[in-house]
């Protein structure tokens, strides 16, 4: 098989993650077919080594432009492609030359995001989005949620979404903190005091605002039973000056003292934190799988994070479920792990075992069976790739 791979968003945030880890484990597993990886030099890089069989197809322009599009396409002509495989949700049509699979991470572009359009425009992005959900050959989505609201919102069959999972970055695997390692925290980021910890992208449905009013509802608690007194909450993630809200916030709660935003910092001293933090606290509102959790399970750190979307099918019994928009149950679930020593041993081991539930080997495999199949239902039905392409516009007017 002569299979392309849409590289042009890997240097996006949970595009990027999952980009590079499927190609790592694609390269571990097959040195038989081709694949084309079409982006930018610089973001095969990112990747690191690949075998003989993967090679890379520059390409200049961005995915969301005309020459972009005509580009890619071009591409695609060229190299007699017999798949190709876009990485992430799209919403403008392609009219490819071959047939594509995407994965699908989650529909947030839709909802919340969606607000800010107009009318016409949301109606125009669902239609065209639900065009191009219909014209691929397979659909994976990252979740038993995603499946589940890609086919109630954009009534896609079942039958052509398969569940392929997310797992962590083999780096949150090598081990626990060293001494020398917590006194890299003290030095360099000056964190020498217990804390609690968020990580992950700083936006609205992230919840942010109520971790901190519920970390400053848990000092008030703690401070009457003499308990942690140098408590700390630590935040790292993107784009803290597009959200003013949270310094407001933290000044609101008094905890001006005792939050400490520390913006990006790379996996290598992301997984120190995790594996130094006493809670790892995640409500988030909406996530079509959610990482964060998992990768701080890896580091044996007890996690809270939300009964909603697709959380509770990914972290299984070994977290403290909460409802995220509830501030109390919150607090409260904070206080109790941070107090209760044999609930976090609990959820120390069962974190372990719930990791090992996922994996980026298992779930290549998963996405090269599919392949495939698509490449052999190809070869089964020659029918002109536009003819193909056509038929769900036919449906969806029907």
């Amino acid at each position: 098989m002569k299979i392309a791979i849409d590289l042009r968003r890997v240097t996006e945030f949970g595009v990027g993650t999952y980009t590079r880890n499927v190609l790592r484990a694609l390269g571990r597993l097959d040195r038989e077919n081709k694949y084309f990886l079409i982006g930018p030099p610089e973001n095969v890089t990112e990747i690191g080594p690949l075998p003989a069989n993967f090679r890379t197809i520059p390409t200049a322009n961005s995915d969301k432009t005309l020459k972009g599009y005509l580009e890619f396409r071009n591409v695609l002509k060229r190299l007699r492609c017999d798949l190709v495989h876009i990485p992430h949700l799209f919403w403008l049509p392609r009219n490819l030359p071959c047939p594509y699979v995407m994965t699908v991470h989650d529909l947030l572009e839709h909802m919340s995001r969606a607000r800010g359009l107009s009318g016409f425009k949301r109606s125009l992005h669902f239609q065209f989005t639900r065009r191009v959900l219909g014209g691929a050959a397979q659909i994976f989505a990252v979740s038993q949620f995603t499946k589940g609201e890609i086919e109630k919102l954009f009534n896609v069959p079942s039958r052509k979404i398969q569940v392929i999972s997310n797992a962590i970055d083999e780096r949150f695997l090598t081990g626990h903190a060293t001494d020398a390692d917590r006194q890299f925290l003290a030095e360099r980021y000056q964190v020498n005091h217990p804390f609690l910890l968020y990580a992950g992208r700083i936006s609205p449905h992230k919840n942010l605002v109520r971790i901190i009013e519920a970390f400053s509802a848990l000092k008030a608690e703690l401070q009457k039973e003499d308990k942690f007194p140098d408590l700390r909450l630590v935040i790292i993630g993107d784009e803290l000056s597009k959200n003013p809200d949270l310094r407001r916030t933290v000044i609101r709660a008094g905890v001006q003292n005792d939050v400490r935003f520390l913006g990006f910092v790379p996996i290598e001293v992301l997984r120190i934190f995790y594996d130094v933090a006493k809670i790892f606290v995640f409500p988030s509102l909406y996530e079509g799988f959610g990482l964060p959790p998992l990768e701080a399970m890896a580091h044996g750190t007890p996690v809270i994070t939300s009964n909603t979307s697709s959380l509770p099918e990914v972290v299984g019994n070994a977290a403290v479920l909460v409802n995220p928009e509830n501030l109390f149950e919150i607090r409260r679930a904070l206080q109790c792990v941070l107090l209760d020593q044999g609930l976090r041993e609990r959820l120390k081991q069962r974190g372990y075992e719930q990791v090992q539930k996922f994996s980026w080997t298992s779930s290549a495999r998963q996405i090269l069976r599919a392949y495939e199949e698509v490449v052999e239902q190809r070869r089964r039905d020659p029918r002109s790739e536009e003819e193909q392409q056509r038929l769900p516009r036919k449906a969806a007017i029907s």
